[in-house]
C-alpha cells in the first residue's frame, strides 16, 4: 500500500505549497504545451497542483487526476468548484465523471482516475495526455519508478513537471541541540519504501530525476521552492513538527529522552510564536528534444 495523507493535511499545506511552487518553471511548462492540453496530475490528492496550475495556463484545458484514495479525487472535484464559484466562475457537473469549470480562458474539463501509482506507468492513459504533472510526489518513489516513468513519456515525448521534491533537511530558528537526531531519524524515514516501487528517493528525487530524463535526451530545468513557515504560522509549524517528530522517533530510539526535550521545546516555541522553519524543496521541468520552454 502506498503512503497516504489526509485531507486535512493536504488543505493545510496548500497556501504553503502556492507560495513555495516556482512561477518561472510553471510558466516554461505552460508555454510548452499545445493550445488546448491534456495533463496528467500523478497523485493528485485534492487537487490543489490544478488550483494553482490551470489559472496559470489560462486557456481551455483537461485535467485527468490520478490518485489511489477515492475519498481524496471526490474532495478534489468539490474544492475545484467551490473556489471557482468563490472567484464567480461557474462550474458544472455535466456527469457523474466530470467537472467543467467555465473559466474566462476556456473551460477546465477535469475528470479523476482511481489507480495504483505503484504500478505507473502501467495502466496510465499516456496516450491522453499532452504533460505529465505532480506535486510532492517524487521524494516518495523509488528509482525504478522514475525509471520507468522518464522512458514512457520519452516514448511519448511528453514533458515532465515535478513540484516540490524535498531537497535537503529542514532548518529550525532558534536551533535546538537535538535538531541532528531529528533530521538523522526523519531522512531515515524518508527513505524507507513507501509503497511506490521500492526505497523512497527522499532528498535525492531531484537527482535522480535529472539523471533519467537527461539520459532520454530531455532538457531539465531546475528551481528551488522552499517552504517558509514563519513564526505566525502555528498550525503549519504545530502539524510539520508532530509528523517529522514522529516519523524520526521511528529510528532515533536511542535518542528518545532528547526528542521529548526537542518537542517540549518547539511546542513551547510554537505557542509563544518564536519557531520558523525553513524547509528545501526542488520543482523540476523536463522538456523532451525540441520542445521549447
Amino acid at each position: 500500500m502506498s503512503e497516504s495523507f489526509s485531507a486535512e493535511w493536504l488543505e493545510l499545506r496548500e497556501a504553503q505549497d502556492a507560495r513555495a511552487r516556482d512561477l518561472g518553471l510553471a510558466l516554461a511548462l505552460r508555454d510548452a504545451l499545445p493550445l488546448r492540453p491534456r495533463l496528467l496530475d500523478l497523485g493528485a490528492g485534492t487537487g490543489a497542483l490544478t488550483r494553482w496550475l490551470a489559472p496559470l495556463i489560462g486557456r481551455a484545458q483537461a485535467w485527468l487526476l490520478v490518485d489511489a484514495d477515492a475519498a481524496l479525487l471526490e474532495a478534489a472535484f468539490s474544492t475545484i468548484a467551490e473556489r471557482a464559484e468563490q472567484q464567480g466562475i461557474p462550474a458544472t457537473f455535466p456527469n457523474r465523471r466530470t467537472l467543467l469549470v467555465h473559466a474566462p480562458g476556456g473551460a477546465w474539463r477535469v475528470e479523476g482516475l482511481v489507480a495504483n501509482l505503484a504500478l505507473a506507468p502501467h495502466g496510465l492513459p499516456l496516450a491522453q495526455a499532452d504533460a505529465v504533472v505532480c506535486s510532492a510526489l517524487c521524494d516518495l518513489v523509488s528509482a525504478d519508478w522514475v525509471e520507468a516513468m522518464a522512458a514512457a513519456c520519452a516514448s511519448r515525448r511528453l514533458p515532465f513537471y515535478a513540484a516540490l521534491n524535498t531537497a535537503g533537511p529542514a532548518r529550525f530558528t532558534p536551533p535546538h541541540p537535538a535538531d541532528a537526531y531529528l533530521r538523522r531519524g526523519f531522512a531515515r524515514d524518508q527513505a524507507r519504501d513507501k509503497g511506490l516501487g521500492g526505497r523512497a528517493l527522499g532528498d535525492a528525487a531531484p537527482a535522480v530525476l535529472a539523471r533519467a530524463f537527461t539520459a532520454h535526451g530531455y532538457r531539465v530545468l531546475t528551481a528551488p521552492s522552499p517552504w517558509r513557515i514563519r513564526r505566525g504560522d502555528r498550525p503549519l509549524a504545530q502539524a510539520l513538527t508532530e509528523g517529522m517528530l514522529e516519523a524520526a522517533a521511528r529510528w532515533e530510539r536511542g535518542a528518545s529522552r532528547r526528542l521529548q526535550e526537542w518537542a517540549a521545546a518547539r511546542q513551547a516555541q510554537i505557542a509563544a510564536g518564536r519557531l520558523s522553519i525553513l524547509v528545501p524543496h526542488c520543482d523540476l521541468l523536463a522538456l523532451p528534444p525540441g520542445v521549447p520552454g
